[in-house]
């Protein structure tokens, strides 16, 4: 995701064996946590003598994570797994894949990027079986096989890219204290929202916490917000259509959602520093307002990765917590929408082992074992959340997995243009004062303009 990695330490290239007597991070069979079970009958699989080569996106302490989970397939089927990265791995990944040398995984967070692949024939199909599996065994099931799907060089769909490790935007940060003494209590619905805004307005106070900084990327929270707002007024069809520029950036359902946006983010009584600072505001300073005493701004709107920037020695749960960005009650149909990206995995060089490591990620214990850990999120409804190594964890899990629908974040599905170019540009104009309808105009002309 291209936010994601502008939060990211680029690291170099990384290759890794796991040997079948690897260190496993849990003793087999100590832990009620973990469905141990699973262990049990990845050993009845044998590939001892088979080498899978996986290349993938996570470095430094996520690749440790990431190995940590690899171990477990290695040491029970004895295959040699080797794992490598590189800061460059969308290019690396093209530039093998071509040459006719590609690894037997590759796993990949930019849906654009597995279709030009599979739109090539560079990907092997995963089989029925695979997306079933998914349809039913994961929290908005199908939008997940709905977004392991790719259309191949006949034009022909097929299910390529198998999920596993999800993010998560959809949440409102908030201070437990705050809204104690305030008397305030977390909203269930939009409307439930909207009202509690307007209460804290009401007593005084200034309910959110909004900055759009982040140098050359300035802009990109707004377009989160606007994304999640239209996963809370549209269909999950209309969405697809305006990322896809099936439907243009000025249509009534795009105009409303950035109207919606402006009416919090231009309100001088609604954001901490009024209208004029939101621009102005780097994202990773703006929750500190929720901090401050008395308060500055009572809620965040923000993925989970924004705790990384609360003040040091804040606990999760404690001194900050979170709650699911809700539904909009008027809209019943739309269910419980949530916005985010992911991880899938797909084969590039089929082989026996690639395909047992696929019925691998089916287990509930090849999430179990991250869950434990740190930084991992699953939408699989059959793994234990009990394994989820803290509290905060668990609740994120859990919104994944009773979700109604999901969707990749809107901007990384247009093309870099609109979705890291027109796109963050025109959040500025708006906060900025410009018509929620001048500013569609614009970054459709920006669309339109793209070859």
């Amino acid at each position: 995701m291209r936010k994601t990695l502008l939060l990211g330490v680029a690291l170099g290239a990384i290759a890794l064996s796991a040997p079948a007597s690897a260190e496993l991070k849990f003793k087999p069979g100590e832990d009620a946590r973990f469905t141990w079970s699973n262990f049990d009958d990845l050993k009845k699989v044998d590939l001892k003598g088979e080498t899978l080569t996986i290349f993938g996106p996570w470095r430094g302490e996520d690749e440790a994570l990431a190995r940590s989970v690899l171990d477990y397939f290695s040491e029970a089927t004895g295959a040699e797994v080797k794992y490598s990265s590189s800061e460059n791995y969308e290019q690396q990944i093209v530039i093998d894949t071509q040459a006719g040398s590609p690894p037997n995984i590759a796993i990949l967070p930019q849906p654009g990027l597995i279709q030009d692949l599979a739109s090539k024939g560079l990907l092997s199909p995963l089989d029925d079986a695979a997306a079933n599996f998914v349809k039913e065994n994961y929290g908005a099931g199908q939008s997940w096989v709905d977004l392991g799907t790719f259309k191949d060089k006949e034009g022909k769909p097929g299910f390529y890219g198998f999920p596993f490790k999800a993010d998560l935007k959809s949440l409102v940060w908030y201070v437990p204290e705050n809204f104690e003494e305030a008397g305030y209590e977390v909203p269930k619905t939009w409307e439930e929202l909207q009202a509690l805004t307007d209460k804290i307005v009401a007593d005084g106070g200034v309910p959110w916490c909004i900055g759009l900084g982040s140098g050359g990327a300035t802009g990109w929270p707004a377009t989160d917000w606007v994304e999640d707002i239209m996963l809370r007024t549209q269909s999950p069809e209309t969405y697809d259509k305006w990322t896809k520029n099936e439907i243009p950036f000025n249509d009534p359902a795009v105009v409303g959602a950035l109207d919606v946006f402006a009416k919090i983010a231009t309100n001088d009584k609604y954001v901490d520093g009024g209208k004029a600072a939101v621009a102005a505001t780097d994202f990773r300073d703006s929750p500190k307002g929720m901090f401050a005493v008395p308060p500055k701004c009572y809620m965040h709107r923000q993925a989970s990765f924004i705790s990384s920037f609360f003040p040091e020695g804040t606990k999760l749960g404690e001194d900050a917590d979170f709650f699911y960005l809700p539904p909009m009650a008027a809209k019943p149909e739309l269910g419980n929408p949530v916005l985010g990206g992911g991880t899938l995995f797909t084969i590039t060089k089929d082989s026996k082992a690639a395909r047992a490591f696929i019925d691998f990620l089916k287990m509930p214990l090849a999430h179990e074992v991250w869950m434990a850990q740190s930084g991992f999120l699953t939408p699989l409804k059959t793994a234990n959340n009990k394994a989820y190594g803290n509290e905060a964890l668990k609740k994120q899990g859990d919104i994944l997995v009773n979700a109604s629908t999901f969707r990749f974040d809107g901007s990384d599905l247009m093309p870099g243009k609109i979705g890291a170019g027109a796109f963050w540009t025109g959040m500025i104009d708006l906060v900025g004062g410009k018509a929620p309808a001048d500013v569609a105009g614009d970054i459709q002309k920006s669309w339109d303009a793209i070859k």
